[in-house]
């Protein structure tokens, strides 16, 4: 009976039974191996490649589409009491600071020598008087922009400082490209005036996007995108589809689609679900989960099963929150891909462009968990995707706050009832097989007192019942 349950489940899960049980449960007690961890020399070249695959994939990213500190977060602790940011995520942040908005020269001047100070200082009270000391100097672009990040306490105010940065760091632009030939100083001067130049420009398309002016929003962002097209670390084409979405210009965002959901180009949680919605779009008005098992489903059914799937599969954390299966926090400033982090940003913008397709949240409820059922141990093999990155849920615990919010986990595939009462029914067997081998005599004795107290029983039962009084 063992070899055709063990044929059975092979046949259904293509693995062996004790192999998976090793895999999955014994491994983990007896300290097994990190997937993360470095390759060893012996290695092949495919387990090195999934390898690196699976570090790159435990990349925190900046969020495309974060909040205002000044106008959003802070907003929040005031009413709430809650801090939405955590430690990690800030000090992230203000390592990206340090990044785009600061360069070698900076001594040389000094509103930018003291805004490199700034950028370091963790009271936020400190960077606001330093950006004010800055500014008492000259126009300086990089203290407008932490004044708006972090002082505005509205989106109107914040616009107003990025429109008074935006006039700093043109200048600034300006006159380090026509310096940028002379050194490798000036070449490190134009690299900063650029990364802040594109800042601003994207988050004055933010504020207008905020503020209801989506179509100049969208006019900013193609622009901005025209004007620096290899400066895609900003990931400005997801600040692109939202607002094509909230216009509901489904052209524009499938061309979108088409250029950046490339198989050579990273892909994110917007790609994959924004596709998705799409084919859904299409279908999910007619949509009924019955009538579909009566006739089977059409091609464009199909089509959209499928890339609700393949979404699923990249972030299995996302459908809960559409769904609102699970309460939104926050984003956080920075996210994981394939993470709860990267499902929460999604879900925070687009709830209501899923919600505005109709049957679109019916399509996703009906389909989503079927894709548990096509990849039955995704931590170890994918479909369309590497396998899921066992480090998601550690790096998800830094950048989300887990004393109001409950991370989410990969959903764990449960083994049927009948499974379980197999394996354990064979363990149980093997075990008395072991015991016989190693003690014939003394579990000969304890079969006996087995034999001999059954029979007991079955005596005194038939006693009772010839003598009921």
């Amino acid at each position: 009976s063992q070899k055709i349950f063990e044929w059975w489940y092979f046949r259904k899960y293509g693995t062996s039974f004790i192999e998976q049980v090793s895999v999955s449960h014994l491994r983990p007690l007896l300290g097994g191996v990190d997937n993360s961890s470095p390759t060893n020399s012996n290695s092949s070249n495919g387990d090195a490649d999934s390898n690196r695959q699976s570090v790159s994939e435990c990349k925190v990213w900046r969020n495309p589409l974060n909040l205002f500190r000044g106008a959003e977060y802070n907003r929040y602790t005031w009413v709430t009491g809650r801090e939405p940011l955590t430690y990690y995520d800030m000090n992230l942040s203000a390592q990206d600071h340090q990044t785009f908005f600061t360069c070698d020269s900076d001594h040389l001047r000094p509103a930018d020598a003291i805004m490199q100070k700034a950028w370091r200082e963790r009271n936020p009270q400190a960077r606001i008087s330093a950006a004010h000391e800055a500014l008492e100097l000259e126009d300086c672009a990089t203290a407008y922009i932490l004044l708006a990040e972090e002082e505005a306490t509205t989106i109107v105010e914040a616009e107003k400082l990025f429109k008074q940065a935006v006039k700093a760091g043109e200048g600034c632009y300006r006159r380090s490209q026509q310096l940028q030939h002379h050194g490798a100083q000036y070449e490190s001067d134009i690299r900063r005036d650029t990364n802040v130049l594109v800042y601003i420009k994207r988050r004055l398309a933010m504020c207008s996007r905020k503020l209801g002016r989506t179509r100049e929003a969208v006019k900013m962002m193609r622009d901005l995108m025209k004007e620096f097209p290899l400066l895609s670390m900003f990931n400005i084409h997801e600040n692109l589809l939202e607002s094509l979405l909230e216009l509901q210009n489904y052209a524009d965002v499938q061309a979108v689609l088409a250029k950046y959901d490339d198989i050579s180009l990273p892909k994110s949680a917007t790609i994959c679900y924004t596709a998705a919605l799409l084919k859904a779009r299409a279908v999910s008005d007619k949509f009924s989960p019955e009538a579909a098992s009566r006739r089977g489903l059409s091609t464009a059914e199909m089509n959209a099963v499928e890339a609700i799937h393949r979404a699923v599969e990249f972030n299995p954390h996302v459908p809960k929150y559409l769904l609102e299966m699970k309460s939104l926090i926050l984003p956080p400033e920075h996210i994981l891909k394939r993470g709860d982090s990267e499902a929460i940003a999604y879900a925070f913008f687009h709830l209501q462009h899923w919600k505005r397709v109709e049957g679109a949240l019916n399509l996703l409820h009906c389909t989503w968990e079927g894709t548990f059922r096509m990849i039955p141990y995704p931590l170890e093999k994918g479909h369309l995707f590497y396998p899921y990155p066992i480090c998601t849920e550690t790096a998800d615990r830094e950048l989300l706050p887990t004393v109001f919010h409950e991370v989410s986990v990969y959903p764990k595939k449960e083994l049927p009832f009948f499974i379980l009462f197999t394996a354990g029914l064979c363990s149980f067997t093997a075990m008395l097989a072991l015991l016989t081998h190693q003690f014939p005599e003394l579990m000969g004795v304890f079969a006996k007192a087995v034999s001999l107290l059954h029979r007991s029983h079955t005596l005194s039962s038939c006693l009772c019942k010839s003598n009921p009084q």
